[in-house]
């Protein structure tokens, strides 16, 4: 990286970091319309800077850096597509509640896994992690592989191949991923959804067979009927 796209990078940060400070209201809307206008920013950006201005944000305490770090990349395309595991690595650094576990999922590690970008091997990896995160990323990544306003087309090998791997676990982190990755999943294969419900009736949570088979039935998590 030259040294321009450092200064760029390292401006961009600053005044981004400076922004977050200095807002009265700390809500989706505001980061929402402050991600927009740095995007404005670096819309013609490399996507080194791109994604080192993330890398750097990540790094910055607290939520609000984080989100405008993985959604900056996430509506670079270019960035986006430019990620390799280490990057993706790098940006899941220190992830350790639920909000910042499913933005780094729907926004970083699953378009990029969609797009092919990072093996199977590595989301089976954190799947199988002692870590409670790293096993809800790895769940939550298979979001975007079936959710069509995500970019989704539908990819059950892929998202049961990682359910299969917590079908057992008990962690409610872990529990409400699966929940909604199959619920994701049975918008496009219901059939195939339901075999595993079957298939592994004996080992999902009851939470998981409630709300996936609700789903599958009403089209709503609660059974409830609007």
């Amino acid at each position: 990286m030259n040294r321009e796209s450092k200064e760029q990078i390292a401006l961009v940060v600053s005044q981004i970091q400076t922004e977050v400070e200095g807002l009265r209201v700390m809500n989706a809307q505001n980061l929402r319309r402050l991600r927009r206008r740095f995007s404005r920013l670096v819309a013609r950006a490399n996507p080194e800077v791109v994604v080192g201005i993330g890398l750097r944000l990540v790094e910055t305490p607290g939520f609000p850096c984080r989100f405008l770090a993985y959604e900056m990349i996430l509506m670079h395309k270019a960035a986006l597509s430019s990620l390799d595991p280490k990057d993706v690595l790098q940006l899941g650094r220190g992830l350790d509640n639920w909000g910042a576990v499913d933005t780094f999922a729907c926004y970083i590690s699953g378009p990029a896994w969609r797009q092919n970008q990072l093996r199977d091997d590595l989301i089976h990896r954190w799947a199988r992690s002692k870590d409670r995160w790293q096993r809800r990323a790895a769940v939550v990544s298979t979001v975007s592989l079936n959710n069509k306003t995500r970019g989704g087309t539908g990819d059950s090998r892929r998202t049961l191949g990682v359910c299969k791997l917590v079908v057992s676990d008990r962690d409610d982190m872990v529990v409400k991923a699966l929940s909604w990755a199959l619920r994701e999943l049975s918008k496009q294969y219901p059939g195939i959804v339901r075999q595993f419900l079957s298939e592994h009736k004996a080992e999902l949570a009851p939470r998981v067979i409630r709300e996936v088979r609700n789903k599958l039935s009403t089209g709503r998590k609660s059974g409830r009927q609007p």
